[in-house]
């Protein structure tokens, strides 16, 4: 099912009060040129994937909050289904692999929920995923391919709405493509959308210019933006809707150094690469453009390491 903006609203209404409504601020004039910045690192979880994730296990049936939820997640959406799945009281899976970021793991940990690494790679925990789906009848809440999902990410684009009437583009970093096409659903022709992914990851682009879901092989600093494929629905939703644009390691890394020095947003790389297009100019910037800015989950090493560089 492709998710409208009706469902987009309505996913307003389903987890009004329980996510955070982020600020739109403005950043620097000169250097890059006064766009909006949607700070969605201050969403619940450090990311707006917790509006998503919230949406989908609200939905969820009596029958299906028996059973709980299994998800497949690097980080960022893992720890948004284990808070929502924590919240409504509803048990919680998460599949992993084994190279996933420590600190990501313990976070979701942190909200009670299990987490599986035995898996050697995102592929074979996507597998395992499923398997466990089959096997003990989990509800899985996929982190990009899921219509209620998408809907709750789009609630994210109602509010760059509501604080920028004349906003003409949202440029927004690409992983799986699950918050560009909410963004794309909710905006409903209004303004244009500029995917930004990381030349070293590039699963979305990859995906939209085959047509369909294709695998790539992924190594960036941005691990949020590095899933092992793009998601057909999300596909589906952006073709012939959507621009890309691809960004180095170094300029992501000047994404992030410019949001901490300059509008003291203190984001991970994967936060950073919508703004490290920007600041090469590789976007056309103005007031009427809002760059999203999400997430905040990034380990203090890796943090100093790439802030400290000239």
């Amino acid at each position: 099912m492709i998710p409208s903006r009706d469902d987009v609203e309505r996913a307003r209404k389903r987890i009004s009060g329980h996510v955070l409504r982020t600020p739109t601020l403005r950043s620097a004039p000169n250097a890059a040129g006064g766009v909006r910045l949607k700070a969605e690192l201050f969403q619940k979880t450090g990311s707006f994937k917790a509006r998503g994730a919230l949406n989908r296990v609200m939905a969820l049936s009596e029958e299906e909050r028996r059973r709980g939820v299994v998800t497949w997640s690097a980080g960022n959406h893992a720890q948004a289904v284990a808070w929502a799945a924590f919240e409504e009281g509803i048990d919680c899976l998460v599949e992993m692999w084994e190279t996933a970021s420590p600190f990501k793991i313990e976070e979701t940990r942190g909200y009670c929920a299990t987490v599986d690494i035995s898996s050697p790679d995102p592929a074979a925990a996507y597998e395992r995923a499923l398997e466990v789906v089959e096997r003990e009848g989990r509800v899985f809440v996929h982190p990009h391919s899921d219509p209620l999902v998408i809907a709750g990410h789009g609630t994210l684009a109602l509010e760059l709405l509501d604080d920028v009437p004349d906003l003409e583009t949202v440029v927004v970093g690409t992983g799986g493509g699950g918050l560009i096409s909410g963004i794309v659903t909710a905006l409903d022709g209004r303004a244009r959308v500029i995917g930004v992914a990381p030349e070293r990851a590039q699963a979305f682009p990859a995906g939209l210019a085959a047509g369909h879901s294709v695998p790539v092989e992924t190594d960036t600093i941005a691990d949020g933006l590095a899933p092992p494929f793009a998601g057909e629905l999300p596909i589906e939703i952006c073709r012939g809707k959507v621009e890309t644009v691809l960004v180095t390691e170094d300029e992501i890394a000047e994404g992030m150094r410019f949001l901490y020095a300059r509008a003291k947003l203190a984001c991970e790389p994967a936060g950073a690469a919508a703004l490290g297009a920007v600041l090469a100019r590789k976007v056309e910037v103005s007031p009427r453009v809002a760059v999203i800015v999400s997430g905040g989950n990034v380990e203090p090493k890796q943090a100093a390491a790439i802030l400290s560089e000239q």
